[in-house]
């Protein structure tokens, strides 16, 4: 068996203090192959762990527990070409477009920085040339976007560059937090073409992190759907998003608006609101003071992840006759028949 590209085993991240700590990610294991191209979406509601763990796989946090690992080599233990080389097979791309740009340089700079570091042209003008064919297969046309700053183009055009500069470097793998939610409707079908002309030209691999079921159902092929750290399903975005299996996905399904009229908008059973609900120390499964299929076993002990289908498996007792997978199985949900 093949070291994965990169990995979670069995991580937990905690904030706050001890008197007040808050379980963002909870015993998470989950390993990413380079040879497997396909666009697998982290979604949840805020607060859900979902950033956090692109955090950790890009070496941001620290775990609190267990270990993130790069070709098998903890991430806090890289240095030198090891380093080298995370930081370039290991892209992303934010949530805020503006964030990634020093408003003092003109945009080019976001992308001469990688050609320069990573060598990846031998001359200024074979650097351009690069430059230019990067922002065209984004939607930009080089003449009207190269020699500008930051401030001068919009926050759609600025994230179409973040994506660009992540093209250049080919990637082993793209980690991607909201890439879409802070630009017009309009550019979401570009920037999200963009994402998958990359993955399928250069069968890069996409962790696509969002909150939006819609253009994680246009873009990905599989989904994890996290509850306060935890996993609550995960397999085939199509049959997850056409047939949700555990309450929570339901609750977050039933809330697209799909653009059918005769279609309900938030039908389906009624669900007690996030708000509504003051958590304390859960011994059983997360969800189940909002669940309105709660049964006693819920309150003692968390749900195992609850084999489906091949590709598809959820941690509800609603389906405990069903054969469970172990943690670390969590990726064989995303492997090819």
């Amino acid at each position: 068996m093949s070291t994965p590209l990169l990995e979670l085993r069995n991580v937990t991240k905690i904030f706050g203090s001890k008197d007040n700590p808050t379980v963002a990610l909870d015993d998470m294991t989950l390993a990413m192959d380079e040879s497997f191209p396909k666009i697998i979406t982290v979604a949840g509601e805020s607060g859900s762990g979902k950033t956090t763990m692109g955090m950790l796989l890009l070496g941001f946090y620290e775990p609190t527990w267990g270990q993130v690992l790069f070709r098998g080599q903890p991430l806090s233990a890289l240095k030198g070409d090891h380093l080298f080389q995370f930081r370039r097979e290991i892209q992303a791309v934010f949530q805020d477009p503006f964030a990634v740009y020093n408003p003092f340089y003109k945009v080019d700079n976001l992308l001469e920085i990688p050609i320069k570091n990573f060598k990846l042209a031998h001359s200024s003008s074979g650097a351009r040339e690069l430059m230019e064919d990067a922002l065209e297969r984004v939607g930009l046309r080089p003449e009207e976007t190269l020699g500008r700053y930051p401030h001068q183009l919009s926050g759609g055009q600025r994230q179409r560059i973040a994506v660009a500069r992540a093209m250049l470097l080919k990637p082993k793998l793209l980690i991607t937090d909201e890439p879409v939610s802070m630009v017009d409707a309009s550019l979401r079908s570009t920037i999200l073409k963009a994402l998958r002309g990359l993955n399928q030209e250069f069968g890069t691999p996409i962790f696509y992190i969002t909150h939006d079921l819609t253009t994680a159902y246009h873009i990905s092929d599989y989904i994890i759907i996290l509850y306060r750290g935890s996993v609550m399903e995960a397999g085939n975005v199509d049959t997850i998003i056409r047939n949700p299996k555990h309450p929570y996905t339901q609750l977050l399904v039933s809330s697209i608006p799909w653009p059918d009229p005769d279609l309900a908008w938030g039908g389906g059973e009624e669900m007690i609101q996030s708000s509504q609900v003051a958590f304390k120390t859960i011994t059983g499964c997360k969800f189940a003071p909002r669940c309105p299929y709660k049964m006693d076993i819920c309150d003692t002990k968390p749900p195992a992840l609850f084999s489906l289908e091949r590709d598809h498996a959820a941690a509800c007792y609603l389906y405990r006759d069903s054969e469970s997978l172990a943690r670390e199985e969590l990726a064989s949900l995303f492997a090819e028949a």
